[in-house]
Order: C-alpha cells, then sequence, then structure tokens
C-alpha cells in the first residue's frame, strides 16, 4: 500500500517527487515504509508528524540519508498548510484532517500547480472526503492506488512479453546449436581422411622429386593443404547450420549426404572399435 501510494502520487505530478514539499502523519510501519519508497524516489526531505518524539526519533534514525523535520501533533494544520503532498497513516480512529479545519489553509507551491494531494492509507480513513471540494485540494484513499496495482500489472505483463520474445528467440539458437553438434564427428572425420590422404599422396609426390631444398618441400606442402582446404570448402558449409541460409534439417540431410559419398560410417565404426580395444586392454 505504502509502495501503490509513493507511485500514485509519482504519476499524479507533472514534476519530480523530490520538487514537492512532503509530510507524513504517523509514525508506524506504513509510514516507514512510505519514506522508504519516497527516498528510492530520490525524496531527501520529510517533515513527520506523530503523536510522541521517541517514535518518530526511531523511526528517522533508520533513514539517515533523509532530511527530518519532526513536530508533534499540535503543530498538525501549519505543516500541512506549509506541504504539498500530505501522506497520512496515522492510527487514530478519529478524522484528523476536514473540510472545516483545512479550510484556511494556504495554497500548495507552484512546484505542484498549487493542488494540495492529501494520500490517506489509514484505517479507518483520517481524512475526510469532503475536504477534495476545497479549492486546490485533492483526496486520495485507498481505493484510488487500484490504478498504480493495474498500471504495474500492465507493466509487469508488457516485461513478461518482452522476455517471453527473447526466451523465445535464445531457445531458437540454443536448440539450433545444440542440434549442430550432430554435424561436428561428420566435420571431424572427413576433415581427418582429407588429411590422411593429402599426407599420403604428398610422400608418393616427394619421393619421386627427388632432393628438394627445405623451401622448397615447404611450398609443396602448402600447396597441398590449400588446395584440400578449398576442396573442402563447399562440403563444411553445408554442414554449419546457419538459419539465414538454411534449416538445421537442411544441414543433417546434408551430413547424410557426405556420409554416404565418402563412406564416413566406416571411419565412424573403425573409432568405435578402436575405443573399445583400448578399454579392453586398459582392464
Amino acid at each position: 500500500v505504502s509502495s501503490a501510494a509513493v507511485e500514485l502520487m509519482q504519476m499524479k505530478l507533472d514534476a519530480p517527487l523530490e520538487d514537492a514539499s512532503i509530510a507524513i502523519i504517523g509514525a508506524g510501519t506504513m509510514s516507514r515504509l512510505l519514506v522508504k519508497h519516497a527516498q528510492s524516489k530520490g525524496v531527501k526531505k520529510v517533515t513527520l508528524l506523530n503523536r510522541s518524539m521517541p517514535r518518530a526519533e526511531a523511526l528517522a534514525e533508520d533513514f539517515p540519508d533523509v532530511e527530518f523535520d519532526i513536530q508533534l501533533m499540535p503543530e498538525m494544520l501549519r505543516v500541512v498548510g506549509e506541504s504539498d503532498l500530505v501522506f497520512v497513516a496515522s492510527g487514530s480512529t478519529d478524522l484528523l484532517l476536514t473540510e472545516d479545519n483545512c479550510a484556511g489553509l494556504p495554497a500548495a507551491s507552484a512546484a505542484v500547480d498549487g493542488v494540495r494531494r492529501y494520500v490517506d492509507i489509514s484505517v479507518p480513513r483520517n481524512v475526510g472526503a469532503e475536504v477534495a471540494d476545497l479549492e486546490g485540494s485533492a483526496v486520495y484513499n485507498v481505493d484510488d492506488l487500484k490504478e498504480v496495482v493495474e498500471a504495474n500489472k500492465a507493466e509487469r505483463l508488457r516485461r513478461a512479453k518482452m522476455a517471453e520474445g527473447v526466451l523465445a528467440d535464445e531457445l531458437a539458437t540454443f536448440e539450433s546449436w545444440r542440434d549442430s553438434l550432430e554435424t561436428v564427428p561428420t566435420i571431424k572425420r572427413l576433415r581427418s581422411m582429407a588429411e590422411d590422404i593429402r599426407v599420403s599422396e604428398l610422400e608418393k609426390a616427394l619421393g619421386r622429386m627427388g632432393d628438394l631444398t627445405k623451401k622448397e618441400r615447404k611450398a609443396v606442402e602448402e600447396l597441398s593443404r590449400g588446395v584440400m582446404n578449398k576442396l573442402l570448402h563447399g562440403p563444411m558449409q553445408a554442414l554449419r547450420s546457419d538459419g539465414d541460409v538454411r534449416t538445421v534439417a537442411e544441414t543433417i540431410e546434408n551430413m547424410h549426404a557426405l556420409e554416404r559419398m565418402f563412406d564416413l560410417q566406416k571411419i565412424a565404426a573403425a573409432e568405435t572399435k578402436a575405443k573399445v580395444e583400448k578399454q579392453r586392454k586398459g582392464n
């Protein structure tokens, strides 16, 4: 309730909350929460009215960054007349502010367009409804806080929908990445097979070329590696899932096609057999 009361005043004012002079009547739990939420909105100065000084001072001690002007209840009308926003959270069972005792109060400051706003969150109410009939006065109670609650619900719903959109995008990205992992072994086997062929054919060629300098051998080796990489570029691209170019399903289809073309399943079977043999020897 206290949070909604502060939010409501922030919604109603054209100026920052901290520009208004604020009074709080009462020093109980609700008043403590009012100070907490007002401070979070930038409020640095509050006039606090209470029946007893010790309780008001105890509340003030909990907020060292807020400047308090503590007054006792006999000063209530003077303080209200000097305030733009009056939050009432008193435990009184009687009306504290009525049309009669508020009628002669000076107007609120230009910071709030001359309208003094009373926010009564007391139970029972401590501000008479007829105070709203006075010129330059507006009265709000717990029923009016529904406006804030509905606004907060709408904002939470908006943020939830935004979060759902972000989560959906991230989930799609994750699923695409996860599914693309299926092609990793195929990529490794295809490159391994190509490398084995490259090395084998390179050794044959070097054997027929006679004595070569270190520089010449390096050039021939780089040539062979360059040819291999150029030839692998197309197949490798076909195995990389890219949402803008192809779907994951298309990538998997490409993977199966390459496995059939290059008989990569035999390599996979050989790898599995080698692992089993290694484990058996280890045991």
